[in-house]
Order: structure tokens, then sequence, then C-alpha cells
């Protein structure tokens, strides 16, 4: 196990496409998991917060998995099939990216008005700060390393991102659930909505950015644009 481990870990520094993808599918998991519990808190509290967050998460894992499962199933097939495999998964999960941004206006718009949906613990607090420094440390590390990626790369480590700056709106949510009074609450609403408004900002320009990365691809018209050799 612990041979198995460490093999993982030196493929992993050595590889930069498997390890992108590798962490991807431990991604969805744990989107599946967080996705699962919002739910579950949205439909017993009656809470629009929770229910919105949740359809994120499950937005979220429906994209990654078009290009996980693309980029597994075409392993097997011929450059040609695999080039047009993952072009088409490229397309319909940025399309999706779309849906998801304007999705997000409405966990958005709660924390601008500061409508806080119950109160929590501190132990779903920890957890979520824990979450957030995670995916934090992951995507500011994946999105540093240099050099030209594929199009499913760069779109997996925009997601990753996008990920993350949720994440941040999620914890901000939860620490003000937790810490703040009625009287505070007031005197946050200029806060909130400048950091909701500038995480919400950043989200759509990494958005417009993959785009526009996809477009110069296109016009390059370089089969190797869309492999991920």
């Amino acid at each position: 196990m612990f041979l198995r481990l460490k093999r993982l870990r030196e493929q992993c520094n050595r590889d930069f496409r498997f390890k992108t993808f590798a962490g991807s599918w431990a991604s969805l998991c744990l989107t599946l998991i967080f996705a699962a519990y919002h739910g579950f808190l949205g439909l017993n509290l009656s809470s629009l917060w929770h229910g919105s967050i949740c359809v994120y998460y499950l937005l979220l894992m429906f994209i990654r998995g078009i290009v996980l499962l693309t980029n597994h199933a075409a392993g097997t097939k011929n450059p040609d099939t695999q080039r047009l495999w993952r072009q088409r998964a490229f397309s319909a999960s940025s399309a999706m990216l779309i849906v998801l941004n304007f999705a997000l206006i409405v966990p958005v718009s709660l924390m601008v008005r500061m409508e806080k949906p119950v109160n929590m613990g501190l132990t779903p607090a920890i957890a979520i700060a824990a979450y957030t420094t995670c995916k934090i440390t992951l995507a500011i590390v994946n999105m540093r390393r240099s050099g030209v990626h594929p199009l499913l790369i760069r779109e997996l480590r925009t997601i990753n991102l996008i990920d993350a700056l949720v994440a941040i709106l999620t914890l901000q949510n939860t620490l003000i659930m937790v810490n703040s009074t009625a009287g505070e609450e007031t005197g946050m609403i200029t806060l909130t909505a400048v950091s909701s408004g500038l995480i919400y900002l950043a989200i759509m320009i990494l958005t417009i950015q993959l785009f526009l990365k996809q477009k110069q691809s296109l016009q390059a018209a370089k089969p190797v644009g869309f492999a991920l050799h």
C-alpha cells in the first residue's frame, strides 16, 4: 500500500496531465458529497441558499463528468476520433459553464442581501474552511504551472479555480451565519456586497478567457491543440 502511494505521488510529480485528471476525479467525489449535504439542508430547512449551492455543485459535477468521462472513453480511439471527441466535450462543458455562471446569481444575490438561511454550528464551518483552503491551494499551484496545455487540461484548471472561488463565497456566508448577530449584519452589507461581486466578476472573467483560448486554438487549426499528449 505504501509503495503504491509512493508510485502515485511520483507519477503526479512527473506527469502534470495525470495529476490534473487524478485531482479532478477526487474533486468530483468531493463535489458529490457537498451537493448531497447542501441538498439535504435545502430540503430539510427549506433554505434557498443551500438549495442554490446544491444546484451549483450538481452543475459543477456534471461539467467535470463530461470532461473526465470523455477523456477516458477517447483513450482507446484513434487520434482523429480522440481529437473530435475532446473538442466536442470542451464545447459542451464550456457551454455548461455559462449555465453555471447564471446559477450562481442566486447565491451571490442572497449574500449581498445578507439573507442567512439558518444558524449553523462550528463543525460545518470548520469542514467548509478546510475544504476551501485545500481548493484554493491546489488551484493556485495548478494555475502557476507554466507551459502550453491542451484545451481540456486548461478547462479543468479553470473549473478548479472557479470551484475555489465559490468555496470562498460559501465560507464567507458560513462564517457570517456562525459568528454574526442581527446588529452586526447591517454593518457588513457593504463588505459582503463588494466581496461577492468581485468573486462573481472573477468567475465571469475566467469563463470568458476560456472561450477566447478555445477560439484561438480553433483558428490555429492545429490538431495538437486538442490532444492531451
